[in-house]
């Protein structure tokens, strides 16, 4: 099976290189290190391509920006894919607003070039698109919730597993991240329904693991583990630090892309993250992350929330559940706090 990943340095991106070289396909890899453009030394990603070249078999990268269509088609073209996963972006919820016009050719543009190229060359293939939550705008933020000492929580017996699908995506504020997303995702939906092509978009909650490239602006565990063993100070934007969200290992996000690969649905969308038991508040993560570097983590708390942030957002795995009964959540939050913080310890001895 020839497999296309996109974004192919980032976490989600290398997690799927090396499954499928594992399982023995033949891997090509697409991404020219954006990260490090939207958010300098510390976004850079080549450590990553580094250690995926070093790793695998079967791996090819591209330098290739998803925006350069003519590119794109030549790539497909040469090598018309089984599988394309999708999950080159600009993942920025602040990042966006200063950069509107490279935010939405990177994640709109960007992604109907590969659905065309996909549709023209390849157009059997399995397309996944890697969404998002913040298609949802502040929608979330509607569920009546309580709140707890260190946490929010939902209010009402049914919304207790979460968000589901069923949350409207428009009539409310996304940030244009959000906005641009929402075009992908929308895009994306059409044509799995229109041309009956075997595309899935997948809403992450927060996606994480060893080996993000966390940032403040993006990639929440991830960039607080880096702080905590450094010794930095976090920085809390809004709600006390109640805030809470669903973390899901980039292991299982793969095994819910190959889920859909074996029995593709066409243009459906499912939400994907850790479910409630993954969820966790700003607060109650200072304390298992503390527990683990064995420190205190400092932190210092800025009144002004973050535009159109989710207040709690637990994601409602209950769909994918039910299309795809043999997946599931294997990585506990624990589980994935502790995987990262020996891979941070290593990374800074290293240094």
């Amino acid at each position: 099976m020839k497999v296309l990943v996109t974004g192919s340095s980032g976490l989600i991106g290398s997690e799927a290189v090396e499954y499928y070289d594992r399982e023995d396909h033949e891997v090509i890899g697409v991404d020219n290190n954006m990260r490090a453009e939207f958010f300098g030394p510390k976004g850079d990603t080549i450590w990553n391509l580094s250690r995926l070249k070093d790793s695998t078999q079967n791996f090819e990268h591209h330098n290739i920006d998803i925006r350069d269509r003519a590119a794109v088609f030549q790539l497909f073209e040469e090598k018309p894919f089984d599988l394309i996963i999708h999950c080159a972006a600009q993942p920025s919820h602040d990042r966006a607003c200063q950069i509107p016009l490279l935010d939405f050719e990177v994640n709109a543009l960007g992604t109907v070039n590969l659905l065309e190229a996909t549709r023209q060359f390849c157009p059997e293939a399995v397309f996944i698109h890697m969404s998002t939550n913040k298609v949802y705008g502040d929608a979330p933020n509607e569920v009546p919730r309580i709140e707890l000492e260190k946490r929010y929580d939902y209010e009402r017996s049914e919304d207790y597993n979460g968000i589901s699908e069923e949350c409207r995506i428009d009539r409310c504020l996304h940030s244009l991240f959000g906005a641009s997303k929402a075009a992908a995702d929308i895009v994306a939906q059409e044509y799995g329904r229109y041309f009956g092509m075997k595309v899935g978009i997948f809403r992450g909650g927060c996606l994480t693991g060893p080996s993000h490239s966390g940032v403040e602006l993006h990639g929440f565990l991830s960039y607080l583990v880096k702080v905590a063993v450094n010794g930095d100070t976090y920085k809390v934007f809004g709600y006390e630090g109640k805030q809470v969200r669903d973390n899901i290992h980039s292991y299982d996000v793969i095994q819910a892309f190959e889920a859909f690969r074996c029995n593709p649905r066409p243009g459906e969308v499912y939400n994907l993250g850790g479910g409630r038991g993954n969820s966790v508040s700003i607060l109650e993560a200072f304390d298992l992350v503390s527990d683990l570097v064995g420190r205190k983590i400092q932190w210092i708390y800025v009144d002004q929330n973050r535009i159109g942030d989710h207040i709690c957002y637990i994601s409602d795995l209950r769909k994918m559940k039910s299309h795809f009964p043999g997946w599931d959540i294997t990585r506990s939050l624990g589980n994935i706090l502790e995987e990262m913080v020996e891979a941070e310890q290593a990374r800074l001895v290293r240094v």
